[in-house]
């Protein structure tokens, strides 16, 4: 396999160190949670948890899909903890969150896709927490759109659906998902709550077009998507799909501006964005832009 070019200047990570850090970790551990921050190896843990800020990841640690670009576990998942929403509300509270971001793995074996693990979440979040903002990013359930029902029933403040990249490489990124489903997933989760958030999420670097992703984020405005985050592509290990070139900083801010000449409302784009980075930032806006 050819070898990843070293990274360039601007990737840098903090290292993950201080006493807040240090805390969170324990936290995590105490409450034997799971978060999208240890499990995706995302490369800001440093710098959130040091802020005291984590993304919380529900329904197990292990995926039914198995797509290569993520370093989350593939397999057989185990059983719903249904003692999990409690023990997140918990977390929540000791951290005195303004905002939380809770994901989960795909449960393609199960009914609703874990939308009622999601509800419940949401409302222990909202019952410990009043002034807590609360995102979700969810997987696309399968499509079901009664799943979907249940999460945004539950009052999300932002309903996050990540696109991950173009829909020519949907076939060897996300295997088992669907451009359209995922378009879907986001403009239906709007038309039932108009006035919450959806949001979406783009990975650059893996071999795509600059006209695609710009294709790619017109389609997600004309789907009524509020919020977009774009961040480089960084393979988790030799196993995963290779990244095939660094954009530039001047690129994601290119990016970013075309995102806002299309309309969203806001958009994060860097290199080392992720889906959840500076999330509370990005719904701290001017309502009379909604």
């Amino acid at each position: 396999m050819p070898l990843q070019p070293k990274h360039p200047l601007w990737i840098r990570a903090r290292i993950p160190s201080g006493p807040d850090y240090a805390d969170v970790k324990r936290l995590v551990r105490r409450k034997q949670l799971h978060t999208v921050c240890e499990e995706a190896r995302c490369p800001n843990i440093g710098e959130c948890w040091e802020s005291r800020t984590a993304t919380f990841m529900i329904l197990g640690d292990v995926c039914t899909r198995r797509c290569m670009f993520c370093a989350v576990a593939k397999g057989n998942p185990i059983a719903v903890d249904e003692e999990e929403p409690r023990r997140i509300g918990e977390a929540i509270d000791y951290l005195q969150l303004k905002h939380v971001v809770i994901t989960s793995v795909n449960r393609d074996d199960l009914p609703d896709g874990g939308a009622q693990i999601f509800a419940a979440c949401i409302r222990e979040c909202r019952k410990r927490v009043p002034r807590c903002s609360v995102e979700v990013l969810i997987p696309d359930l399968l499509g079901n759109m009664d799943a979907l029902a249940v999460i945004v029933n539950a009052t999300p403040d932002v309903l996050n659906h990540n696109t991950e990249t173009v829909p020519r490489l949907y076939r060897r990124v996300r295997p088992q998902a669907d451009y359209q489903r995922t378009l879907s997933i986001i403009a239906e989760a709007k038309a039932m709550a108009p006035d919450m958030f959806t949001k979406s999420g783009l990975m650059v670097g893996l071999g795509e077009k600059f006209d695609e992703i710009i294709q790619t984020m017109q389609d997600l405005r004309e789907h009524d998507c509020d919020l977009l985050t774009i961040g480089q592509y960084l393979p988790p290990s030799r196993r995963h799909l290779r990244m095939r070139r660094y954009y530039t900083p001047g690129e994601f801010d290119d990016l970013k501006t075309a995102g806002e000449e299309m309309g969203f409302i806001h958009v994060e784009s860097g290199p080392l964005v992720r889906s959840s980075y500076h999330a509370q930032r990005q719904i701290e806006i001017d309502p009379g832009r909604i």
